[in-house]
């Protein structure tokens, strides 16, 4: 059976791709804090309980999943966003940022690249549409998601020889608990947000083209824009 490793696992738009991944007959392991809300429990969802922002913690876990299980397939999903007026951030939110959004998907591509080259398996990145525009009230947001989009665009140019296919997706507003640090949220209206299985859709899409071809970039849009205070 092929394994997958999927982070920020335990809701949102990670628990929806790992659903995805065991329909198409992937072992998953999840890694998350707490998986203590999270009713997914079939035999091939193993939860991986890991704070990402430890990377000693984050290494041993890994270590331990491929002693277990090759790895075919790793999804960067775990995000985390502050938002409001640069100054007003305090360096503990930059530095969580930076190392949920684009440290920990670093290292995590490199201790599996191996496997996943062996594979020629996927490396999906769950990036965001804040990565190719201007973001006032979320510039350092936005810019571990830039950072996040060029590693994926260089890293497909790296190993796409190797069949590796590396994809990253942009969701636009998504109705979950990213939200719950911003003074914002998604519309009242489904055509203002997008939803985790809509996202989750798209990896299937991805993971079930046929062998050659690749998109590499997906930007997934509500059709309205709209925002709510809350």
């Amino acid at each position: 059976m092929k394994a997958a490793i999927v982070t920020g696992a335990s809701s949102g738009i990670g628990l929806e791709i790992s659903k995805i991944l065991i329909k198409n007959n992937y072992k998953v392991y999840g890694i998350g804090r707490d998986f203590s809300e999270t009713l997914l429990t079939p035999e091939k969802f193993v939860k991986v309980s890991c704070d990402i922002t430890k990377t000693s913690q984050l290494v041993t876990k890994i270590k331990e999943i491929r002693s277990r299980d090759e790895i075919h397939l790793l999804v960067n999903n775990a995000g985390v966003g502050y938002f409001g007026p640069h100054e007003e951030l305090n360096p503990q939110k930059i530095h969580e940022m930076v190392t949920v959004n684009l440290e920990a998907p670093l290292i995590l591509t490199q201790l599996l690249l191996r496997d996943i080259k062996m594979h020629t398996g996927y490396i999906i990145n769950i990036s965001s549409v804040t990565a190719n525009k201007s973001n006032t009230h979320g510039c350092a947001y936005g810019a571990t998601k830039a950072g996040l989009t060029s590693f994926s665009g260089s890293l497909f140019d790296e190993v796409r020889k190797y069949g590796v296919k590396v994809v990253t997706i942009h969701p636009d507003m998504t109705k979950s608990k990213f939200y719950r640090n911003a003074d914002f949220k998604e519309g009242s209206s489904q055509d203002t947000y997008l939803l985790p299985e809509e996202v989750a859709k798209a990896v299937d899409m991805i993971i079930n083209q046929r062998e050659g071809m690749l998109v590499s970039e997906i930007t997934l849009k509500p059709q309205k824009h709209q925002l709510q205070k809350q």
